[in-house]
């Protein structure tokens, strides 16, 4: 809503205006910061303010919230925990998730004068924000949130940083004569969809006409466009198998004729054998970065490539492109739809069957994990009972390590209504990213993913969740270590007798984390047998409470390692 009217207010009511303005719901934040504008926030609008234990998880909260919303999401803490909210940004920043911080920052007059917990913060934010700026005078209020918004949201999302005068960000008790001006278009990704090149566009389609065995490999900027059905009807017109990234695994769903899985490093065998098999690989809003392409060796370089992305220099980073459009994806790829030659689709009828029997070939490989009913349950068979078992409009949350591993090689998505939400490289952001996201959507099930290693991070979010009943699911992967590290210290440790010296730098003790969620005041569930799962789940999806489902698994099962 823009206005012409200036009236004599506090920052703190014209912050709080605006974040209602914006559509925010909830800020995530550590004490103390920004006060007269919680209490501001109170009086004139419904927005909740949740206070939590740590600046990291505050930040992963925002997180899940946005990547679930589409929303920017809103952390903050004082100037003594700028430091630790810096480093949580690491995450959405390589997410692309808009996230935007508020902090408090240095008082002018006590600079350099060794004030309590008093640093600059700004160089840290730099490295991980596209927007990094202070507020230093009440009338600047206006312009620099509304610059916050639109640095987040358009473009290639991404978080930013505003650093308001006063330790606690007390500038905003001051008054000036400022006008809370909202531009609502900012209020979700994406604000602009800017159009592809027509003639680029026709040459791209060109190339993938003539390809007898091209692949699509869908990124995150698929999701963030909301082009997946756009992606899914190109794939199906011209008969092109579909390869995800793990932030584009909900593109499309596992059971689809077309999909090969997610390519990469944390991956399904038979997606990477289909792409490095493929003479045109199209990457849809991909930035084609180690993970998607296990450091660049699926496919080699010099595969031949289309490249359809909305940030420029993303586009033939690493790897030649043969044909590229700077745009949005949705738009791109509706116009692709629109001109493509479906004909040239009959041409690749031996190539499809070639990809459903890669897949078939891997199905058939893991079949037994998945089905197993070993005693202490094997990771594959809990994947597989998530993808039979979660809800058709779950919104599911995977952390990264060998909770991202499992899920991205064994679990599939099973309704056009689900959604995935993958770490982006933070080990322990699932658990209160899932606990952001469930703020973020409501009734809808959320059911997050990780391992015990994950858990341990942020256990104490736990109590946040019950102070503030967020009613998200989290299923533990229970095996008493951080088993991705095994490899890492057999190769490292040489003597054959060392087994205990070096096992004891990834394992831990065993712990019951449905007892410590019970005495939390969360529903606790312990699960030791395969076959107690599904009850268990729909238990937890009951419950209308924060609930930790403990499932006991074996320590010696490691993820398969990528092929290339």
């Amino acid at each position: 809503m823009l206005g012409h009217n200036r009236t004599k207010i506090s920052g703190a009511q014209c912050l709080a205006d605006m974040l209602a303005g914006y559509g925010v719901s909830h800020v995530f934040m550590v004490p103390a910061v920004l006060r007269r504008t919680f209490y501001e926030m109170e009086k004139r609008t419904n927005i909740k303010r949740l206070h939590i234990h740590g600046e990291k998880a505050a930040v992963y909260m925002a997180d899940g919230y946005a990547r679930a919303t589409g929303k920017p999401g809103v952390c903050m803490a004082q100037v003594i925990g700028a430091m630790n909210l810096a480093a949580g940004l690491r995450e959405p920043w390589f997410a692309h998730s808009p996230v935007i911080a508020f902090t408090g920052g240095r008082l002018p007059e006590t600079k350099f004068r060794k004030v309590y917990q008093e640093n600059d913060d700004m160089p840290t934010f730099e490295p991980v924000t596209k927007f990094n700026a202070t507020v230093d005078d009440v009338t600047r209020f206006p312009d620099m949130v509304r610059q916050a918004f639109r640095a987040a949201v358009t473009g290639m999302p991404g978080p930013v940083h505003l650093q308001f005068r006063g330790n606690e960000g007390q500038i905003d008790i001051e008054e000036a004569e400022i006008e809370p001006l909202v531009e609502p278009m900012f209020s979700r990704v994406p604000p602009f969809r800017p159009q592809p090149d027509r003639d680029a566009v026709i040459s791209a389609l060109e190339i993938l006409h003539k390809a007898e065995r091209p692949v699509i490999v869908a990124g995150g900027g698929v999701r963030h466009s909301g082009a997946g059905p756009e992606v899914v009807a190109l794939a199906e017109a011209l008969q092109i198998p579909v390869a995800t990234s793990h932030n584009g695994k909900d593109t499309i769903l596992g059971s689809h004729p077309l999909a090969v899985g997610v390519v990469g490093t944390y991956s399904r065998e038979s997606a990477n054998r289909v792409v490095n098999r493929a003479d045109l690989v199209v990457y849809i809003g991909s930035e084609t970065g180690g993970m998607t392409t296990h450091f660049w060796a699926v496919p080699p370089i010099g595969t031949p490539t289309i490249q359809i992305n909305i940030d420029p220099e993303a586009i033939g980073r690493n790897y030649p492109f043969q044909a590229a459009i700077n745009a949005d994806a949705k738009a791109t790829v509706a116009m692709m739809l629109a001109l493509a030659d479906r004909s040239s689709a009959e041409r690749r009828k031996a190539w499809v069957a070639e990809t459903r029997h890669i897949c078939a070939q891997w199905r058939a490989e893991y079949e037994p994990h998945l089905t197993s009913d070993a005693v202490p349950m094997r990771p594959e068979r809990l994947c597989a009972e998530l993808t039979r078992h979660v809800p058709d409009d779950a919104l599911i949350v995977a952390d990264t390590g060998h909770a991202g591993m499992w899920m991205s090689h064994m679990f599939d998505l099973t309704s056009p209504k689900q959604s995935y939400l993958r770490c982006a490289g933070h080990l322990g952001w699932a658990f209160p990213a899932g606990l952001g996201a469930k703020c973020g959507v409501g009734g809808r099930p959320v059911v997050v993913f990780t391992g015990d290693a994950g858990f341990w991070y942020h256990i104490g979010e736990l109590e946040t969740a019950v102070r503030w009943n967020i009613a998200s699911v989290t299923v533990v992967n229970n095996n008493g270590g951080g088993s991705q590290s095994k490899r890492g210290y057999d190769r490292a440790y040489l003597d054959p007798e060392g087994d205990d010296r070096r096992r004891e730098l990834w394992t831990y003790t065993q712990q019951n984390f449905a007892a410590i969620a019970q005495q939390i005041g969360a529903m606790g569930i312990r699960v030791e047998k395969p076959s107690d799962f599904p009850a268990a789940l729909t238990k937890g999806l009951a419950a209308n409470r924060p609930v930790v489902i403990d499932v006991v698994t074996d320590i010696e099962c490691l993820a398969p390692l990528a092929v290339s």
